[in-house]
């Protein structure tokens, strides 16, 4: 249920790191604790993230909760596609990536 390659936060965030960048999304928990996700806030490319800093929301049927940044880098890319249906973080959770970003502090994986 958890993939062993991602790397996990203790607010459920997950990140996938490939080279430079990572792919960065909520767990499987998370999704669960949320129950029905219907709408995702998600920041601009270009914006740069310190690890911890708030990045966005997620709302449900049942609660807003702010996403947090596993790392430091900066936005270069959002899921546009789950902007249109965020849904698919209910069933798809560690598939359902939100944001890249280009790790300016590689260190801040071993948090």
């Amino acid at each position: 249920m958890y993939p062993a390659d991602l790397k996990y936060t203790k607010d459920h965030e997950w990140i996938k790191v490939s080279g430079d960048t990572g792919r960065v999304g909520i767990t499987h928990f998370a999704q669960k604790q949320l129950g029905d996700v219907v709408y995702l806030d998600l920041p601009q490319v270009g914006r740069s993230l310190q690890p911890g800093e708030s990045f966005g929301t997620v709302e449900s049927v049942k609660a807003v909760s702010e996403l947090y940044s596993p790392v430091s880098g900066e936005v270069v890319a959002v899921n546009a596609a789950l902007l249109e249906k965020p849904e698919q973080v209910n069933t798809d959770p560690h598939g359902s990536w939100m944001i890249e970003v280009r790790l300016s502090n590689a260190a801040d994986l071993d948090r």
